[in-house]
């Protein structure tokens, strides 16, 4: 299933404006993987003159989110998506324009499938890496998704 990332940006506009205002955009998404960029800017950045870590947070998580989204509706299935844990490391200072990456799309289709399978909710854990402008990693964040279906307990 191919979904535009204009869309997922628009999407964004109405139903995560505080990710929108901040600059996260998605720059391309597949099955695999996903990219999502944003710009360090006066509106988001902490009181050191570099990007705000929850800045970061957002875009990262919607590198890995917007992957489950397209396979839950790729689904057919009414199923529900929680980030359940996260972590991060902060490895430099975030300037300049960050990019995520995320490949991990092929984690989702197993959990989606099993949980369909069994009716119990699923975990997994996708990475997102954000580098800088001369390609040095400046964050990696980790975030557990859960699914389950809709109506199961």
């Amino acid at each position: 299933m191919t979904v535009s990332p204009r869309k997922f940006n628009t999407f964004s506009f109405f139903k995560l404006p505080a990710a929108w205002w901040c600059g996260v955009r998605l720059k391309y998404i597949d099955n695999k993987k996903a990219i999502v960029t944003v710009r360090h800017r006066w509106i988001n950045q902490n009181p050191f003159k570099s990007m705000f870590w929850a800045v970061q947070g957002m875009a990262a998580e919607y590198a890995t989110g917007a992957m489950v989204t397209v396979q839950i509706r790729a689904s057919g299935k009414r199923i529900s998506m929680l980030v359940a844990n996260n972590n991060a490391n902060f490895s430099k200072k975030a300037t300049g324009k960050i990019t995520f990456t995320c490949e991990d799309g092929h984690l989702i289709k197993e959990a989606l499938d099993a949980t369909i399978a069994t009716g119990e909710g699923q975990t997994f854990w996708m990475k997102s890496v954000g580098v800088n402008e001369a390609g040095i990693t400046v964050s990696t964040f980790n975030f557990e998704w859960t699914v389950r279906l809709k109506g199961e307990r």
